[in-house]
Parts: C-alpha cells; structure tokens; sequence
C-alpha cells in the first residue's frame, strides 16, 4: 500500500496549508499547518482538520511517498522519500485548562534539523519506576540476578529470561556464553529453528558473555578457526534479521545489558500514546518492506523489468508519484554508471540499456 505525503496551499491566513497524510485514498492525518517545512524557529505549530477539507480551495505543492511512520510515546515519526528534509516528528500533547475545566490539544510539527539546533536537555523516552516481573527459566543453573524485581523461576517455552506482563511474555532473552556458542554452531540447523521461535515475541534478544574478538582470537578457538566463526555468527544475524545480538563482554555486563533492555522495554509499553497517534498507526497498519525508498525501486526496474530501450514517459507513468527529482537522479546516476546512454534529442529521445555491452 502506497502513503503519500500531500502539502497543499490554502486561502486561510493563519494557517496557509494543509498537510494530509494519505493512504490507497483515505485519509490517515490531516493537519493545517502555518509552513511549507518548519524553518529556523524549529518547530511549527498545527491545528487537526477535522472538517471536511473540501470546504477550502486548496492548490497542491508537494506529493511525496513516505517511507515510514512509527510511534515512540505521544511522537509520531515520519520519513520521507526524498534526499532532503525527509525526517521529521509531530508531537500531541493534551493540556487542560487553567482558567476553566477540560482538556485541549497541541500539536507541534518539529525536525532533525529543529531539534538538534535547540539542543534540548539530555532526556530518554524510556524511564520506569515499575517493579520488573522477570521469569527464569527453571533450566537455568546459575541465573543472573535482577534486583528491585519480582523473579519467579518457570518452564519458558523458549529463552532463559523473560520479561513478563500478567501471563503474557512480553520480552524475551538467549542466555550463551562463549562455549554454549561454539557448541550450537556444530547444529546450526537446529540453532536457527531455536531462534526462530524466540524471533515469534515482539522483544528478543540474544545476549552472549564474550566479545565478538574472542571469536576472531585463534588462541581462544578450539575447534573452529576464526574464518569459519565470523561467517557463522554472520549467517546468525543475517538469517534472524528481527533478533538483537548482543555481545556483552562478560556474564555481569550480559545481566546488566539483560536488565536495561527489560527497562526500557516497560516502560515503553507502559507510555500511553496519544489517542490521535494510536489511531493513526492502527490506520497505517503494518508498514510495508522497502528497499531504501523509490530510488531503489526505480533502478531495480530499469535494470530487471523495463525493456532495453524506454521513455522517460514510460517510467513517469510507471511511478507517478514519485517527484520528478527522484526520476532524473536515477537516470543520471544510471547513466554516470554506464548501466545506461541516451539517444536522440528532445521529445524524441530514449534510453538503451548498456548492461550486454559492460
């Protein structure tokens, strides 16, 4: 499914713009906004169109295909796709009223480039006061500790360490030391269904009590040599792409990385969103995969599914929605490459593929 991000002018002075979010043709946000990009000041103030947007005349300015959002807190991030002011965030706030009862809303539109001019104070999105409800694997011999936490010691269906919510398991960790390791590369197949289960939770993590040279040091291998464990611990990470590998160094710092990610893992689900940000995302539903925005996307057709002689008018159609900027940067890049040559001139001119001849 395609989101696009649609800027359009309108006849209101305040507010002279009208920023909508859109998905397959609905709307997810829409939002009059007083710039067309929040400039020195770094941050924008904006108001929800609840309205029907018909009611102004509106002009469009930009159409750009977004290439992610994603919530962290009452933040809704967004990237774009395009080289420039493409990251950029909308923070809900609710306030209530001094001089009478009720709530209202703020929403202010801020930047990378906004926020890091401001240099606001140091904070996490992630602080928690909550007592932690951890279970340990009852497998597990010497477990690691947790204080200021409810520990309970159980059967996991899978992992060693699980951050729990109620009877839902809501995080989970692999224990391995440097030899638990090693062992598990003698059955990898075995090894990469194990992970599989753990990569079904939302957190997983797999922590290891060794640093990743140790692997790499002939003097500390007994049965593999360094080339083989490199490649395996490699083909861990690139076959499990959703799971955390964490080299800890050592069994205390493995706990207190253990510790942290549990953390901030509650206190993450714990931040309740702003009810316009949940609705949003639900709306978005699960992004979809991406290759690096249109860019890429562009070059794997040229090079794999256009013909070897097309018009610059053949790939507009084919992506109409991508600004014209994006299509020439292909085209030259390609060109600069040698994937591709132009002939002709003007409204007659074509591209060949080169690929046969390089």
């Amino acid at each position: 499914m395609s989101t696009l991000w649609i800027l359009e002018s309108l006849d209101d002075k305040k507010f002279p713009y009208l920023l909508t979010i859109r998905q397959e043709g609905r709307a997810l946000l829409s939002l009059r906004v007083q710039e067309k990009w929040p400039g020195q000041k770094g941050h924008v103030f904006c108001v929800r169109e609840e309205d029907d947007p018909g009611r102004w005349t509106t002009e469009e300015v930009e159409r750009v295909p977004v290439i992610s959002m994603n919530r962290y807190g009452k933040r809704l991030a967004v990237v774009l796709d395009r080289p420039k002011n493409k990251r950029c965030d909308f923070l809900f706030l609710t306030k209530k009223y001094k001089t009478r009862e009720g709530e209202y809303e703020q929403i202010f539109w801020r930047t990378e480039r906004g926020l890091k001019e401001r240099k606001p104070r140091v904070k996490l999105s992630t602080y928690t006061k909550s007592e932690l409800s951890i279970a340990i694997d009852s497998a597990e011999r010497y477990p690691w500790r947790f204080p200021n936490s409810e520990v309970n010691r159980e059967q996991l269906p899978v992992g060693d360490y699980a951050l729990k919510e109620g009877n839902r398991l809501v995080a989970v960790v692999e224990r391995k030391t440097m030899d638990n390791l090693l062992h598990e590369f003698g059955r990898m197949s075995v090894f990469h269904q194990q992970l599989s289960e753990l990569e079904a939770y939302r957190y997983t993590a797999l922590v290891i009590e060794a640093n990743y040279s140790d692997f790499l040091n002939p003097g500390k291998m007994k049965y593999y040599p360094p080339v083989f464990t490199s490649k395996a611990i490699a083909e861990l990470q690139a076959l499990h792409p959703n799971l955390t590998i964490i080299f800890a160094g050592n069994r205390k710092l493995a706990q207190e990385w253990t510790h942290q990610f549990f953390t901030a893992i509650t206190a993450h689900e714990e931040d309740t969103p702003h009810h316009k940000v949940s609705q949003v995302m639900t709306r978005y539903g699960t992004p979809p995969e991406t290759t690096g925005g249109s860019y890429y996307e562009i070059r794997e057709s040229i090079e794999n599914e256009f013909p070897d002689e097309f018009t610059k008018a053949m790939l507009r159609e084919s992506f109409p929605d991508v600004p014209e900027s994006t299509l020439q940067r292909v085209l030259r890049n390609l060109k600069k490459e040698g994937t591709i040559k132009r002939e002709g001139r003007g409204k007659k001119s074509y591209w060949v593929k080169t690929l046969d001849e390089v």
